[in-house]
């Protein structure tokens, strides 16, 4: 199965909430004024086609269209804030959705369309996939609030990166939770990538100095950094966050070279926090979005790429290896609407 395949469906959550919205919206047309001498009627509708028309798909499509005016496109707004897209970024979409289309008649399968387009054309300028630098070893910080999916993540990135042939190691710098270090011991196992580990509430910038000395003296390509779950809204873990990163510092100006926020579709616009907050402590250079097959939620990427306009390196619809695949923004369009693709 393809991903795309595989991504339309798991977006189901997202895609149905659309579809049946819309479906909702153009049922409800208004009926059209009769006819008066001051008001003459509508053009009729062209008649159906006859038998043999039907047969062979000839004719106009049975699908029920509506006007798009004012109130629709009001409708049309209201549904993609309730998907979480955020009121500026549904304005924006309508208002291009509409342009030059206000008074056409629409049907359900030609809003998804255009809307998919739209989307899409928000989202492009972010599908980038994480830059991979000469510089030995690259650090990747990982990091994002609890239950993101930021231990997964990383036994993910390090398996990928690992079949496409570059050597990787993993610091377990979660030092306070000893099931992520576990989990992140089975990914390494399953990858062939050694996992550095420290006594449980041991100093996480400490290992992350020590991991940088044992990448640098195993001339591996890639150390991955795993970090506490953190909670935005709790300033002593932040300030460890923001230490750990000088003490990176340290070793490397430069590191680390990459700083991927992990984010949970299921909390929805609270997304759009943690990349404020995230960014003013680790200097965020790209996202990862995990758990969209959990969530009618799945309108907030869309937010976060119009917002903030960080890349978006990798997208995550279940618990596989090949569950967490680069971004793409018109599979993800038009997956998200359920558009046929």
């Amino acid at each position: 199965m393809s991903f795309f395949a595989k991504l339309k469906s798991r977006l189901t959550r997202s895609s149905s909430k659309l579809g049946e919205g819309l479906d909702a919206i153009v049922a409800e047309a208004p009926a059209a004024p009769e006819a008066t001498p001051e008001a003459p009627a509508s053009a009729p509708e062209p008649a159906r086609p006859g038998l043999i028309g039907r047969l062979f798909g000839q004719g106009p499509a049975a699908e029920p269209r509506r006007v798009l005016d004012d109130e629709m496109l009001e409708s049309l707004e209201d549904l993609l804030i309730s998907s979480d897209m955020g009121v500026d970024t549904a304005l924006r979409v309508t208002a291009n959705l509409a342009e030059g289309r206000m008074g056409k008649r629409l049907s359900v399968s030609e809003i998804k369309a255009l809307l998919a387009a739209e989307i899409a054309r928000i989202m492009e300028p972010v599908a980038r996939p994480m830059p991979i630098y000469p510089k030995r070893p690259q650090v990747v910080l990982v990091v994002g609030v609890n239950g993101s999916g930021k231990t997964t993540t990383i036994g993910k990135l390090a398996s990928q990166f690992r079949a496409a042939g570059k050597t990787v190691v993993i610091a377990a710098g979660d030092t306070f939770r000893a099931a992520a270090v576990e989990q992140l011991k089975v990914w390494g196992e399953r990858a062939d990538v050694p996992v550095l580990t420290a006594p449980e509430g041991s100093d996480p910038a400490s290992l992350a100095f020590d991991a940088m000395t044992r990448a640098e003296a195993d001339g591996a390509d890639l150390l991955l950094i795993d970090t506490a779950g953190r909670l935005q809204n709790r300033q002593d873990l932040m300030e460890e966050l923001a230490k750990i990163v000088r003490v990176i510092r340290k070793k490397d100006p430069e590191a680390p070279h990459n700083t991927l926020l992990v984010l949970d579709a299921t909390t929805g616009q609270n997304a759009l926090n943690q990349v404020e907050i995230f960014s003013k402590i680790a200097d965020v250079s790209g996202l990862v979005m995990t758990k969209l097959d959990g969530t009618a939620k799945g309108g907030v990427l869309v937010a976060l790429a119009d917002r903030f306009g960080l890349p978006i390196h990798a997208i995550g619809v279940g618990e596989q290896i090949d569950d967490l695949a680069p971004f793409d923004p018109e599979e993800f369009a038009r997956a998200l609407v359920g558009a046929e693709g």
